[in-house]
């Protein structure tokens, strides 16, 4: 199982648009092969800043994913809104 982990910084007049839009977007990401769960999770005390949490079931499916017409949708909406780079981690559970 893989962990990743995105945060992203946003400007902040494009925060509520980025949450339509995964809003729109978290089920077909949900269905895509081998993602297990999306979470929007945003920074206490920065509220531009929020993180993508996702489960999936091996690098593969997430690189399938990273190389889909779904993603690159997504990434072409989401990219003008950003204030800062993104950071992106890619984990495995441990314990």
């Amino acid at each position: 199982m893989i962990t990743r982990l995105v945060r992203l910084t946003f400007k902040p007049e494009h925060t509520e648009e980025f949450v339509r839009i995964f809003e729109e977007t978290r089920g077909a990401i949900l269905a895509f092969g081998g993602c297990r769960q999306v979470e929007l999770l945003r920074d206490v005390h920065r509220p531009e800043v929020m993180s993508t949490l996702s489960l999936w079931d091996d690098e593969a499916s997430l690189n399938r994913y990273r190389d889909s017409e779904l993603f690159a949708g997504v990434w072409a909406r989401v990219k003008p809104l950003f204030g800062d780079r993104p950071q992106a981690f890619s984990m495995e559970k441990m314990r």
